[in-house]
C-alpha cells in the first residue's frame, strides 16, 4: 500500500471513531491545519486543542470517506461528510481536505467546504450557544487562512 492510500485508510478509521489521539497520530510534530470558522492551527499542541474544542462542541462527530485522490506522493486529497449532534438536532456537512505529507504524515492540512450554511444552522439552534461558550469555540466567519 503506498502512502498515500495507507493516510486515507487511518483518516477513515480515526474518523469512524474519532478521538484527539488518533487525528494527532496522523500528523508531523510541525502540522498546519486550516479550515473556515476557526483560526489557523500551528504545531501539534495547537492542533490538538483546537480538535479538544471541536469534540466538546459536537461530541458524536464522526465523519465518513466518500472518496480520495493523490496527485502525487506527497499530496492527497480526502472527500467526505461530517456529522454529529448540535443545538439537539443533526448536523451534517460536506468537506474535502487536502493534506501535504511527509513520511506518511500530514505536515498540513487545509479543508475546503461551505462554512455559511454552516454558520447559519450552528447560529439558529440557540440550544447549543451555551456549549459553543464552553467548548471555547470562536467561530471565524469569512476566514480560510
Amino acid at each position: 500500500m503506498d502512502a498515500a492510500a495507507a493516510f486515507v485508510e487511518g483518516f477513515a478509521k480515526s474518523w469512524a471513531a474519532p478521538t484527539v489521539e488518533s487525528h494527532s497520530a496522523l500528523w508531523a510534530d510541525d502540522i498546519v491545519l486550516v479550515q473556515p470558522l476557526m483560526p489557523k492551527a500551528v504545531g501539534r499542541a495547537q492542533c490538538e486543542e483546537g480538535f479538544r474544542r471541536l469534540f466538546r462542541l459536537i461530541p458524536d462527530l464522526h465523519a465518513t470517506v466518500s472518496g480520495w485522490s493523490s496527485p502525487g506522493p506527497d499530496v492527497v486529497f480526502i472527500e467526505f461528510t461530517v456529522a454529529g449532534t448540535f443545538g439537539g438536532r443533526p448536523i451534517a456537512w460536506d468537506a474535502v481536505d487536502r493534506f501535504r505529507l511527509r513520511d506518511g504524515l500530514a505536515v498540513e492540512r487545509v479543508s475546503y467546504f461551505d462554512s455559511l450554511p454552516l454558520a447559519i444552522e450552528l447560529a439558529l439552534r440557540p440550544r447549543g450557544w451555551r456549549r459553543m461558550l464552553t467548548a471555547g469555540f470562536r467561530p471565524q466567519v469569512g476566514r480560510l487562512r
